[in-house]
């Protein structure tokens, strides 16, 4: 595992709680996600992190990958937004996550908006599968300013979307 961040650092899920009081927990199996969206975000921090073991193991076996190479990865990922939940409480067997991603990649900034679809089983949740809804660069028109429409698709005003 690559640790992007040291433990008392705030953790990149979004918290705004120390990495090791919070995705760190997980990611060391000293706790497991309650909920869809705790899932989401120790994932998210997760693939900041370039922690592989934690990945494949929060991944429903029927759709994981037989590994997960970060060699060529490149991207510095910076933050999550999470949009929307259905379900995925603990009272639930299932749930749905909508999200954005942020990342930089050669001093470019991206985004990534995902639907992602978990299900608990053994009282344990797995991240099942996701759909990429849109994708791409960051961009504001520079003559329309924050109140553009966001480039991510949204349909918001980038700065009630993106550019929060």
């Amino acid at each position: 595992m690559n640790t992007t961040t040291t433990d008392f650092e705030t953790c990149l899920c979004g918290s705004g709680m120390a990495y090791s009081a919070c995705c760190g927990l997980y990611h060391r199996g000293e706790s497991l996600p309650g909920t869809a969206e705790q899932l989401m975000r120790s994932r998210f921090s997760a693939y900041a992190r370039r922690d592989v073991d934690y990945l494949l193991t929060s991944w429903d076996a029927g759709k994981r990958p037989a590994n997960i190479d970060f060699s060529r990865e490149t991207a510095v990922w910076q933050k999550l937004q999470i949009v929307d939940c259905k379900k995925g409480s603990t009272k639930d067997n299932k749930g749905i996550v909508e999200f954005k991603a942020f990342y930089n990649l050669d001093g470019e900034d991206y985004f990534m908006h995902e639907i992602s679809r978990f299900v608990k089983s053994g009282g344990r949740w797995q991240y099942l599968d996701g759909t990429i809804k849109a994708a791409g660069k960051v961009t504001v028109d520079a003559n329309a300013g924050r109140n553009a429409l966001c480039s991510c698709g949204s349909g918001k005003k980038f700065k009630r979307c993106c550019g929060r």
